[in-house]
C-alpha cells in the first residue's frame, strides 16, 4: 500500500464522498450542517468538503435517528464533543450510557403503557368487567375526559 493511498483523518471528502461513504443524501448533509450538526469548508469553487471526522458525526447522527433519538438531543451531545477532531472512545462512551439509559427509560415508560392497557384504560365506559373494580361507580369522570388513569400513570412514569 502507497503512503498516498492512506486516508489522513485531516482529508477533505466531497459531498459525493461522503454520501457514498454514509447512504446519506446530500440535501440531509446541507440540513445537518444547517442543524450545526456537521461543518464543511467550501473551496474555491464554492463547494462543500467535509473533514473525514464528520463521517463518525454522522455515523452517529444515523444511530440515534434508528434508536428514535431526536436530533435536539444529537444536538446537545455535539456541545460536549470536540469539533475539529473525531471524538475520542472516552467520548462514544459517554455518550453511549447517556443513551443506554434514555432507552432503558423509555422501555419502562412503554412497559407501564402497555400494562395499563391491558389492566383497564379508566375510559368511564363501564363495559369492561374490570372497569368495575378500577373504577367503580365511574367515579374517574370526575377527573376529565378520555384514558385518565392512562394519562396520569404515563405523566408519573415518563422519563424526565
Amino acid at each position: 500500500m502507497s503512503p498516498e493511498s492512506i486516508a489522513h483523518p485531516k482529508d477533505l471528502l466531497t459531498v459525493g464522498e461522503v454520501t457514498a461513504r454514509t447512504g446519506v443524501a446530500p440535501s440531509a448533509l446541507r440540513f445537518y450542517e444547517a442543524e450545526g450538526l456537521i461543518t464543511a469548508e467550501r473551496n474555491r469553487g464554492n463547494q462543500r468538503l467535509y473533514r473525514r471526522h464528520m463521517l463518525r458525526r454522522i455515523s452517529l447522527i444515523l444511530a440515534a435517528r434508528r434508536l428514535g433519538i431526536p436530533l435536539a438531543d444529537v444536538a446537545e451531545i455535539f456541545t460536549t464533543l470536540p469539533s475539529d477532531e473525531a471524538p475520542s472512545h472516552r467520548d462514544w462512551v459517554r455518550v453511549s450510557r447517556l443513551w443506554k439509559s434514555q432507552l432503558e427509560d423509555r422501555r419502562r415508560y412503554i412497559m407501564n403503557l402497555e400494562r395499563q392497557l391491558t389492566a383497564c384504560i379508566g375510559c368511564g365506559c363501564l363495559s369492561m368487567r374490570s372497569c368495575d373494580l378500577l373504577n367503580p361507580d365511574d367515579r374517574l369522570r370526575t377527573r376529565g375526559v378520555g384514558p385518565v388513569r392512562l394519562d396520569e400513570s404515563s405523566a408519573r412514569d415518563a422519563p424526565a
